[in-house]
C-alpha cells in the first residue's frame, strides 16, 4: 500500500511538474502578444472604464466646491426634468430621424459600392476606385463641413450654382431646415462609404469560387451570381454590423452637426448630442448634473437597443453578436 501510495504521489508530482512547465512555456510564447495588448487595455481602464466613476453625479446635484460624494443627492430629478423640457421628443425626433436615415443609406451605399468593386476584373482599376473612395475618410469633420458650407454658398459655391443652371433659386441650403439633415448623411456617405466597404469586400474574398464557376456553367448572369451568391455570403457581416450600429442610434456626432448648425436650420439639427454639449460645456452656466443625466440615459437606451436588436437578428437569421 506504501509502495502504491509513493507511486501515485510521484505521479501527480510528475502531473503538475508538466502542467506548469507548459503553461510557462506558453506563457513565454504569448508574452509577446500580451505586451502589444496593453497599451490598448490601459486606454480602455483610463479613458473608457474609469469616467464610469463621474456618472454619479447623474443623481446628484453636482457642485464643484462640494466634490462629487459631497454633493446632495437628488434622484431621478435630472431625468424627470429632460423629460419635461418642451423640446424633449423633439430633440429625439430629430434624432432618431437623422440616426436611422444614416444607417440605412449608409450601410446600403456601402454594399452595392462593395459589390460593385468585387466585380470588377482589372485589379489596375479596383485598386484606384479603392483608394478614391477610402481617402475621403482621413479627411477631418472641421474639413469636410468647410468643404460643404463653400460647395453650398449661393453665390460661388459648385453645387448652388449647378441648381441655378437647371432652374433653380439661389438660396443659401445651409439655412433650409429640411434640407440640412440631407446634407448631414449625404456628406457623411461620401465621406465614409468607402471605408465601410472594407468590411463587406473581406467578407466576399471568403466566397468559395467553385461556387461562381458551378453558377457560370450553370447558366446564372453576373446579376444572378451576386444576388444568390455573395449577398447571402456577407448577410452575418451585415446583421453584426447593423447590430453594432444600434449601439450609436442616439449618437449623432455632436462636432459635426455643431459645425453645420446655425439658427436658420435649428430645428431640425438640435439633437440630443449638441444639446447635452450646450447644457453641460457651451453654457454660462454648466449643468454638470443634467448633461450627465443625459448622457446615461442615452447610454442606457443605446446599450437596450442593441441587445434587443442582437435578439431579433438570433431569431430571424441565427446570426447575432452575442
Amino acid at each position: 500500500m506504501k509502495e502504491k501510495l509513493k507511486k501515485r504521489r510521484g505521479l501527480s508530482r510528475g502531473r503538475t511538474y508538466a502542467v506548469h512547465s507548459n503553461l510557462k512555456k506558453r506563457l513565454k510564447m504569448t508574452l509577446p502578444l500580451y505586451v502589444l495588448l496593453l497599451p490598448g487595455l490601459i486606454y480602455m481602464l483610463v479613458f473608457k472604464y474609469s469616467p464610469m466613476y463621474g456618472a454619479i453625479i447623474a443623481f446628484k446635484d453636482y457642485k464643484i466646491k462640494d466634490g462629487i460624494w459631497g454633493s446632495e443627492w437628488v434622484g431621478l430629478k435630472w431625468f424627470a426634468k429632460f423629460f419635461d423640457y418642451y423640446e424633449c421628443w423633439d430633440l429625439i425626433k430629430n434624432t432618431l430621424r437623422i440616426s436611422i436615415y444614416s444607417i440605412i443609406v449608409g450601410m446600403v451605399v456601402s454594399i452595392i459600392l462593395a459589390l460593385m468593386m468585387n466585380c470588377v476584373k482589372s485589379k489596375v482599376l479596383k485598386n484606384i476606385v479603392q483608394t478614391v473612395t477610402y481617402m475621403p475618410h482621413f479627411v477631418s469633420v472641421v474639413v469636410l463641413v468647410g468643404i460643404v458650407i463653400r460647395f453650398f454658398n449661393p453665390s460661388l459655391g459648385a453645387i448652388s450654382k449647378l441648381i441655378q443652371a437647371f432652374g433653380g433659386t439661389d438660396r443659401d441650403l445651409m439655412g433650409v431646415a429640411a434640407a440640412v439633415p440631407h446634407i448631414y448623411v449625404w456628406s457623411g456617405v461620401w465621406q465614409n462609404a468607402g471605408w465601410n466597404t472594407v468590411l463587406y469586400l473581406a467578407a466576399l474574398t471568403a466566397v468559395d469560387v467553385q461556387l461562381h464557376e458551378a453558377a457560370i456553367v450553370d447558366g446564372a448572369s453576373r446579376l444572378q451570381r451576386v444576388r444568390f451568391i455573395d449577398i447571402p455570403a456577407i448577410v452575418p457581416t451585415i446583421v453584426i454590423s447593423l447590430i453594432m450600429n444600434m449601439g450609436s442610434i442616439l449618437t449623432v456626432g455632436a462636432d459635426k452637426m455643431l459645425l453645420m448648425q446655425n439658427d436658420l436650420n435649428r430645428s431640425t439639427t438640435e439633437v440630443i448630442s449638441t444639446y447635452v454639449y450646450s447644457q453641460g460645456i457651451a453654457s454660462g452656466n454648466p449643468k454638470y448634473s443634467y448633461a450627465s443625466a443625459i448622457g446615461l440615459l442615452n447610454s442606457v437606451i443605446s446599450f437596450f437597443l442593441i441587445v434587443v436588436t442582437n435578439q431579433i437578428c438570433k431569431k430571424l437569421s441565427d446570426t447575432s453578436l452575442f
